[in-house]
């Protein structure tokens, strides 16, 4: 893999998992929400990670730089399809035909853990792109 392919890693995982902090605010932010749905981000890889391919990216693949590409995509949103608490409010503005509204299937602190999560992982990212811009520059400075 190529210092491109780092940066171009790193700045995918920048992306997505900005994205993901975004997604897990957001159902922070309407936890108190009537009829709010929770939100999941859908995240993939670029890259099969198989033990075949593993395997293989240790022999002669690793050498001639066809490894793949890797970093990962974001994918869409999915709705949780936990429903709510039903709480009777008769006269709330959300309330169905029996006065009753859902009240959000948030959960504070899944939330949280996955914010810590995508936090972490955003992280990380950054790491890729600052130790592959070390990389660059000590290879420039080979050529002084």
């Amino acid at each position: 893999m190529g210092l491109i392919n780092a940066f171009n890693i790193g700045a995918q995982g920048l992306n997505v998992h900005s994205k993901r902090v975004e997604i897990a605010a957001k159902n922070i932010a309407n936890i108190d929400t009537p009829n709010y749905t929770r939100k999941i981000p859908i995240i993939s890889s670029n890259q099969d990670q198989s033990f075949a391919t593993v395997l293989s990216s240790m022999g002669m693949g690793a050498l001639n730089g066809s490894t793949g590409m890797g970093g990962v995509n974001f994918d869409g949103i999915v709705e949780d399809s936990t429903p709510g608490t039903k709480i009777f409010k008769p006269g709330h503005p959300d309330a169905d035909k029996d006065g009753y509204i859902r009240t959000s299937n948030t959960n504070a602190m899944v939330e949280i853990a996955d914010a810590t999560l995508a936090q972490r992982a955003y992280e990380a990212s950054l790491s890729v792109i600052t130790i592959s811009k070390a990389m660059a520059v000590s290879a420039l400075e080979i050529n002084k």
